[in-house]
């Protein structure tokens, strides 16, 4: 049970200070009530502490998250009233930074703080989706339905982002072993033939140019490596901090859109989070101005925040949606006709929603074509490097061979 330090004054006038033991703050108040005391302040008296594993304590996972958000509508929804729930939810949570967080915002429940404002506490734990859509929920007496859509729309956008990853995983270790093996090669295996091709070139015979390449390119990763490994890391960070900037992150997303493989897929991307996102908080009673706030920030692309955000303007003023998104020209067509139609039918929270189904399996199978193309072609680069070395290292043998 916590300790409370408090500041209080007795019936005749007189201040005292104390420490007392309580498991809420309100059952603080209660207890300092009951010995005829009127409290001043009341704080915990291990607020202050510094708690050096908050520096190496991660965010939840959003898995986690959902789980707990689907778990809390189902109690609520089977009449369990919401501070038993918190209690319970504080005792079962696997994750240990999520356990806290679900504990503080019981105890906050307890003192008297409404659910939207201790969910607004955690912030950094809960984005401004899962707030606004428990804001509405809880002002709309559908609390329990908007944490249940929350929680699909957490475990849709997992889902989205481990299919993402995974399609990546196998490109990613082809490349990595690619450099090793290459690596190897250069450094232990080329070194082998060099008195060799001393020998040739003290008799006076030339080596073969695709030789002279790699023994030049050697030398150069030999003396110069260090240098050109902080110079790769130097660009890196410049990079970095130039795109984290509004007009860096414009120009990157705007180069990313015109490659060919990988830029259908990152509109595909951009465009079905901005209609899972914004349907998902019409369908919770969100106000649209908000939600296209919120959307603007969840796109993950610079250009269609923009063209979001205009439509804020638009919007206000009276204009329909579709027109400033279909100007920015990031939309695809079919998207917008359905849109369109849904500002009409007054459908739009549901016709988004299934917008953005259909988006993300078309995003899957253009995934899946791209792993089938990238795979080939990060074989035949590896090979293609092997095999270059390989030549190298052979043609000055035969030649030494031919003249013998």
């Amino acid at each position: 049970m916590p300790d409370y330090i408090y500041k209080a004054k007795t019936q005749s006038g007189k201040d005292v200070t104390g420490v007392i033991s309580a498991n809420t703050t309100k059952e603080a108040l209660d207890r300092l009530s009951t010995q005829r005391l009127f409290p001043i302040s009341v704080e915990d008296a291990h607020k202050n502490d510094v708690d050096l594993s908050k520096w190496f304590r991660r965010k939840p996972p959003a898995r986690a998250i959902a789980d707990f958000l689907t778990q809390l509508s189902e109690l609520l929804e089977n009449g369990v009233p919401v501070l038993t729930a918190f209690q319970a939810l504080g005792k079962q949570t696997v994750n240990p930074a999520l356990r806290e967080v679900v504990i503080d915002i019981g105890d906050q429940i307890a003192d008297g703080q409404s659910v939207d404002a201790a969910f607004a506490s955690h912030s950094k734990v809960f984005d401004d989706l899962t707030l606004s859509v428990i804001r509405a929920g809880a002002e709309g007496a559908f609390l329990e339905s908007a944490l249940k859509r929350t929680a699909k729309f957490l475990e849709d956008q997992g889902e989205l982002r481990a299919k993402i990853t995974g399609a990546m995983i196998y490109p990613t270790v082809l490349c990595v072993v690619g450099v090793v093996i290459v690596s190897v090669l250069l450094i232990f295996f080329v070194p082998k033939f060099e008195p060799m091709f001393e020998s040739i070139t003290d008799a006076g015979d030339s080596l073969p140019i695709c030789t002279v390449l790699l023994l030049n390119f050697r030398n150069l990763c030999g003396k110069y490596g260090l240098y050109m490994i902080g110079a790769i890391v130097g660009l890196f960070v410049t990079a970095r901090v130039l795109l984290a900037s509004r007009a860096g992150k414009v120009f990157l997303d705007s180069w990313k859109l015109k490659l060919p493989i990988f830029g259908p897929i990152a509109q595909g991307a951009a465009v079905s989070r901005l209609c899972r996102v914004l349907g998902t908080l019409l369908q919770n009673g969100v106000p649209i101005l908000r939600a296209l706030e919120i959307s603007s920030r969840s796109t993950g692309n610079a250009l269609l925040q923009r063209a979001v955000e205009k439509s804020v303007e638009s919007v206000s003023s009276g204009e329909p949606l579709s027109k400033p998104l279909g100007e920015s020209k990031l939309m695809p067509p079919q998207a917008m006709t359905m849109i369109s139609i849904s500002e009409e039918s007054n459908t739009m929270e549901k016709v988004l929603v299934n917008l953005a189904d259909s988006l993300e399996r078309d995003l899957a199978r253009k995934l899946d074509v791209m792993v089938r193309l990238l795979e080939p072609m990060m074989l035949l680069m590896l090979a293609g490097a092997v095999f270059y070395i390989i030549i190298a290292l052979l043609l000055p043998v035969f030649q030494m061979t031919n003249s013998v």
